[in-house]
């Protein structure tokens, strides 16, 4: 995770066959982005987190999805639009069997549904907007800095 560099990565995704994650968000992953992009995507700083058998459930039910751009390390090169619950709560183990019960808001809310869908056989490719995926160098061409809405409307879709 910390190599490539990502903000989540998932047992399954190196080979190993345990419900565990491992998250981590901070300044030196969202430099890229500016002040408005940062604060749209309620993006703060996440430390490092570790989540044994991991289960979450939507806080925000009957709220509308929030959409944004997500890539995988498991899916290098490729980025698209996914919607997912600007928060969730998670009951999980901690990396020393301690049981974990919080919530998760904003973009660390969608890095816990990204890890667990993997622990539960999904990738993100599974839940995209299927027009809005684009490599990396063509989204830093034509969509960075865009709101999602904006794109969603350039590729004809809709994200309600």
């Amino acid at each position: 995770m910390e190599a490539a560099p990502g903000v989540g990565l998932a047992a399954p995704q190196i080979g190993v066959s345990l419900q565990l994650a491992v998250l981590q968000d901070g300044p030196d992953r969202w430099d890229h982005l500016s002040e408005e992009e940062r604060a749209a995507r309620q993006r703060d700083a996440l430390a490092f987190t570790v989540l044994v058998n991991p289960v979450f459930e939507p806080v925000d039910v009957g709220a509308a999805p929030v959409a944004f751009f997500e890539g995988c390390l498991s899916v290098p090169g490729l980025t698209g639009i996914v919607a997912r619950h600007r928060a969730v709560r998670v009951k999980a183990l901690d990396a020393g069997g301690q049981p974990i019960d919080r919530i998760y808001s904003g973009w660390a809310a969608r890095i816990v549904a990204h890890e667990v869908d993997h622990l539960r056989g999904h990738l993100y490719l599974d839940r995209v907007e299927t027009r809005s995926v684009c490599s990396m160098a063509n989204h830093a061409r034509y969509w960075a800095g865009r709101p999602p809405s904006e794109v969603a409307h350039a590729l004809g879709f809709s994200l309600d």
